[in-house]
């Protein structure tokens, strides 16, 4: 798909079905452009990061310019300098988070831990995220060693697999986690949803 016919498609929506089959087709199915023409080593990819997290290889995909070619929402060109966006979504190993914010909102409910002013701030940007069923764990606050050892186990597994050191090549990779399949994709139809009527100003 061509930026001019991401463009066409997305001016022709006017019903939510349309939105989401949208979303469907374009964001979710299909091997994304980085790999293109190498559907297996999309899979030997996607494989190496379920196997890191105990799940399954079909619930890895790919969004952003890596998967278009282009930036969905900038509308600029994929190139060396830009990121690889995963996606993973999985019910239970989102609950596993989910066990840990509880028990931590718990503690600073009852005053058991005390947050800084920008430890708060961030900490309110991470469950505006997570409370639309998206946990990312660069958010995770930084004043507990459980959420320090959860950022850098994530981000020191995604380092090994950034900058040539994976079959996606000299790319930085970077992920997110949703509940599963279905908040995913309310996510991309509601950003979806906001660049129509950006366009339409």
């Amino acid at each position: 798909m061509t930026l001019e016919e991401f463009k066409a498609e997305l001016n022709a929506i006017s019903t939510e079905i349309e939105r989401t089959t949208f979303v469907q087709r374009n964001f979710f199915n299909g091997t994304p452009f980085v790999f293109r023409e190498r559907d297996g080593d999309y899979y030997n990819f996607s494989k190496r990061i379920a196997d890191q997290f105990n799940i399954r290889y079909t619930d890895i995909n790919i969004v952003g310019s890596s998967r278009f070619g282009f930036s969905p929402y900038r509308f600029t060109e994929f190139s060396f300098e830009s990121d690889i966006d995963v996606t993973i979504c999985n019910e239970t190993l989102f609950e596993q988070y989910f066990e840990l914010i509880s028990d931590y909102t718990y503690k600073l409910r009852y005053r058991e831990i005390f947050l800084r002013k920008d430890q708060y701030n961030q900490y309110i940007k991470f469950l505006k995220y997570f409370s639309t069923g998206w946990m990312r764990p660069d958010l995770l606050p930084s004043n507990t060693v459980e959420f320090i050892e959860i950022r850098e186990r994530w981000d020191n597994f995604f380092k090994t697999i950034s900058y040539g050191k994976s079959e996606v090549g000299n790319y930085k990779v970077k992920a997110g986690l949703f509940k599963n399949q279905a908040y995913a994709e309310k996510y991309y139809q509601s950003s979806i949803a906001q660049l129509q009527k950006e366009i339409k100003q």
